[in-house]
């Protein structure tokens, strides 16, 4: 439905490209709200305005904090104009219909880029006084209030869609389409998304990586000799270390995935996690290569977790990191003592295992003492940085989708499957039987490069595929997966779903009494 602009509020921090809108407002007799320099800028102009004070009864209060967040403001701009119980309020509060909101947002990431630009002198309390100063919470609040009802009303929240406003002014004389304003709205929300990720990003950046309120450690080196390595951050927060040399920035890496990795069973009721075999405690050991599982198995016992998670891959074992969410016990010592290894995080060791492991000066034993993982993550790119909420979870469906139903010993490897290839790097395949990892193959540009290495990896070891289940981090596009893992015995499939061409895959499973699960939640890791 066409609706014609009878009232504008307008209240910006730049107010460079207004000017030719201001006018256009003018000249059609639409009534202007404004505050503070907007207000004077519009008068300057020689233009008519009706300071917001008017409306609310309160000047601008707590040094320019709260100007806005009044009822006369946000009801003129929220109430629906078919609505007659909105309408009969608003008259009975005096509170003017507002057709039209242009505001945008104090430059918080301009802020920040500024104060930690060169030649600003500043302390850090008073950088970051001046950046807090920067997150407005009136200007967001109207966009989002007008955006919603833009059934009624239109939002302007980026001087960058000044034209469009002034070109509908002038040839459409104010009167503005359910389209147009629909679209204006959705620019105004992706406004208020971005603004709210680069406060959230701020924060946690902050958190994470300030000198000033972190731990400093210089490592002997970076990911390679020649590259300096800094660590910002508390390690003690999180492990005793018992023995052995410093982490390395390396070690560091690959200690965080296994972390991340032993975390999802710790955590097992939202993730789905299967019971050992008996019924009993499970005992979970996985072995970290490369940031990326290469052995890892649930068991009653730790020495048979132990075992397990070696068999699925001996050779990457060598040089890698080790992960036990149960204490090391002297028989899985000995087992492990046989082998050359870099790291041993468990949440302790027994006294008789702990004298065993020592036997190697340089080997670093962490008791992890602290379970809760970060909440997001950073990575550094071009001249920014990115950051992002953890991957959490393991599906949230389950929706059986192939030829047959999945059998209670498939549900329990699908589930440990599906968590392994979510922390293999993409293109992820994992292959699982009573609950071992047996074969995987990651990293590959092709998902069918890393289905063809993990089937390989399983025949290199002597694994039976035939019942072995399959994950996959990310949907097949084609039933070509299906097909090579079915000739090779796989008979199950756990894979997100979402690809234009599921249904190749599904009709494939139909045809031949496979298995398949449908997650609809994709696990990338790049």
């Amino acid at each position: 439905m066409n609706k014609k602009i009878q009232s504008a509020l307008i209240s910006v921090f730049y107010k460079d490209g207004l000017e030719n809108i201001i006018k256009a407002l003018h000249q059609l007799g639409i009534t202007i709200y404004s505050t503070g320099g907007t207000q004077q800028f519009i008068e300057a102009l020689h233009v008519p305005c009706i300071p917001v004070e008017s409306l609310t009864s309160y000047p601008s209060i707590l040094g320019g904090r709260v100007k806005t967040l009044h009822p006369s403001v946000f009801g003129g701009i929220l109430g629906k104009r078919n609505d007659a119980t909105h309408l009969q309020e608003m008259k009975q509060y005096n509170i003017p219909e507002i057709d039209l909101v242009i505001v945008d947002l104090y430059p918080f990431e301009e802020t920040v880029a500024a104060v930690n630009g060169p030649g600003f002198q500043a302390g850090e309390e008073e950088k970051e006084k001046l950046i807090i100063e920067k997150i407005d919470i009136g200007g967001p609040s109207m966009i989002r209030g007008a955006a919603k009802n833009h059934a009624d009303v239109v939002v302007v929240a980026a001087k960058k869609d000044y034209g469009l406003l002034e070109q509908i002014l002038k040839d459409q004389q104010g009167q503005t389409t359910l389209e147009q304003r629909r679209t204006f709205a959705i620019k105004a929300f992706d406004v208020c998304t971005g603004y709210d990720l680069a406060i959230s990003n701020y924060f946690n950046q902050t958190a994470f990586a300030n000198p000033f309120d972190k731990t400093k450690t210089v490592l002997r080196y970076g990911e390679n000799p020649h590259q300096q390595g800094i660590f910002y951050g508390n390690k003690e927060e999180i492990f005793d270390k018992l023995h052995g040399k410093e982490l390395s920035y390396n070690n560091l890496v690959d200690v965080d995935s296994a972390v991340q990795l032993i975390q999802e069973f710790n955590n097992v009721a939202a993730n789905n996690i299967p019971p050992s075999g008996n019924g009993e405690q499970s005992a979970v050991f996985a072995i970290i290569k490369h940031t990326n599982p290469c052995g890892i198995a649930i068991r009653p016992t730790v020495k048979e977790a132990w075992d397990a998670a070696l068999a699925g891959d001996p050779e990457s074992a060598f040089g890698g990191v080790l992960v036990c969410n149960a204490p090391i016990d002297k028989a899985t010592a000995e087992a492990i003592n046989e082998i050359f290894f870099e790291v041993l995080i468990a949440p302790s060791f027994n006294a008789d295992a702990l004298e065993i492991l020592q036997t190697k000066k340089n080997r670093i034993l962490l008791v992890q003492k602290k379970t809760q993982a970060a909440t997001h993550q950073f990575k550094s790119v071009l001249n920014g940085t990115l950051t992002q909420q953890n991957d959490t979870g393991n599906f949230t469906d389950w929706k059986e989708a192939g030829g047959r139903e999945t059998t209670a010993e498939e549900k329990e490897d699908l589930a440990f499957g599906n968590l392994i290839a979510k922390h293999l790097k993409s293109n992820s395949i994992a292959l699982v039987k009573n609950k071992q990892l047996i074969g995987k193959g990651c990293g590959q540009t092709s998902r069918i490069d890393s289905l063809r290495q993990s089937i390989e990896k399983a025949k290199q070891f002597n694994f039976n595929l035939s019942g072995a289940t399959l994950a996959s981090d990310a949907f097949f596009p084609f039933d070509d997966c299906v097909k090579i893992a079915h000739a090779a015995g796989i008979s199950s499939f756990i894979q997100p779903g979402g690809s234009i061409r599921d249904k190749d895959s599904i009709e494939y499973c139909k045809q031949n009494n496979l298995a398949m699960v449908i997650t609809g939640l994709r696990h990338f890791k790049h």
